[in-house]
């Protein structure tokens, strides 16, 4: 039996307070021999924080971020900024993953994973392109600064994840803009036809937890990355998309959340071209351009990261909704079920 194979798996998580990276960091605690070092830029609060060690530290200041990786087995970078601010999102996407990804390289991390975004792609529509098949075309801040990430965390070899659509727990965004949507445009979008690629934010976590493992899902004990260090498995150095492999149709996801209660219930269909000018009618927070990315065609190929990681899918986003409805109707504002 080999040292490591004894020894606690270190992994460091960036973004643990984040919406995935909360979930990823109770994956973690679920599974036996693990360390993990938590950094970023605040502590959790009180009864918080799953039994990791917590280190202060922001990705926009680099100076921040000397020996955060130090003995570290595995890098998680799940933190990014969301936003316009162009100079905010450059500062922590690029210029900051490119100085982690240096003090990881320094440190001799075995295994990094990155997560990043389908937005990358820019505009759509989008239908069963597999990874590779598409040129990245980002048009807004976001996207490009995280697509500039990228490249640093490829440069050291890591694994780099691209989600489309990200639902459950802490969702605050997918499904509190489809609430929005669904009252500006009152309808079946395009009749529902819309293919997307969507995950839920548990099965997510626990494909990031399966790279950082290396062998599936079980953890130091099940033969994962404790078991014999760095090495290429198939995963390092390339970009995944990261949704459930069945892509789910608009209409369907619509009609599931206003089963649950969530949205309200709509039953007539609309053209693309009506959808639109009943948009632009009715200003409201969520863009034309997003709009768009929960209506039209955004699905993107995911089966070979579940293959690699060895870890099952699970069975789809609408069937994990019911757990999250009650957290969604507060969310949203709406109190019951229609069902």
């Amino acid at each position: 039996m080999s040292p490591r194979s004894v020894s606690p798996l270190r992994v460091v998580l960036t973004g643990a307070t984040g919406f995935v990276g909360a979930a990823v960091l109770d994956e973690l605690g679920r599974k036996p021999g693990v360390r993990v070092r938590a950094v970023g830029r605040r502590a959790p609060v009180c009864g918080e924080g799953g039994g990791a060690e917590w280190v202060r530290a922001d990705l926009a200041r680099p100076a921040s971020l000397a020996g955060v990786c130090e003995d570290a087995d595995v890098l998680l970078h799940l933190a990014s900024v969301i936003g316009s601010d162009e100079a905010r999102c450059a500062a922590v996407n690029d210029r900051g993953t490119a100085v982690l990804m240096a003090e990881a390289a320094r440190a001799g991390v075995g295994r990094v994973v990155q997560l990043s975004t389908a937005a990358v792609y820019g505009p759509g529509p989008h239908r069963g392109a597999a990874e590779g098949e598409l040129a990245p075309a980002p048009v807004s801040a976001t996207s490009r600064t995280r697509l500039a990430g990228e490249a640093h965390a490829l440069a050291v070899g890591a694994t780099v994840l691209r989600p489309g659509l990200v639902v459950g727990p802490g969702d605050r965004w997918v499904v509190p803009a489809l609430a929005e949507l669904v009252d500006r445009v009152p309808g079946r979008w395009d009749a529902g036809r819309g293919l997307l690629s969507v995950t839920e934010v548990g099965d997510l976590a626990r494909l990031v937890v399966a790279l950082a493992f290396r062998s599936g899902c079980e953890g130091p004990g099940g033969g994962g990355a404790g078991d014999d260090g760095a090495g290429d498995d198939g995963a390092a150095g390339r970009v995944f998309h990261a949704g459930h492999p069945v892509p789910v149709r608009n209409g369907d996801l619509m009609a599931a959340l206003a089963e649950l209660g969530v949205l309200r219930p709509v039953d007539t269909d609309l053209t693309w071209e009506e959808c639109v000018r009943l948009l632009r009618a009715t200003p409201g927070r969520v863009s034309e351009r997003q709009f768009s990315l929960v209506a039209q065609d955004h699905w993107y190929r995911s089966d070979e990261v579940w293959r690699v990681a060895d870890c099952p899918p699970g069975p789809g986003p609408l069937e994990r909704l019911a757990a999250a409805a009650a957290w969604y109707r507060e969310a949203v504002g709406r109190s019951g079920g229609t069902s």
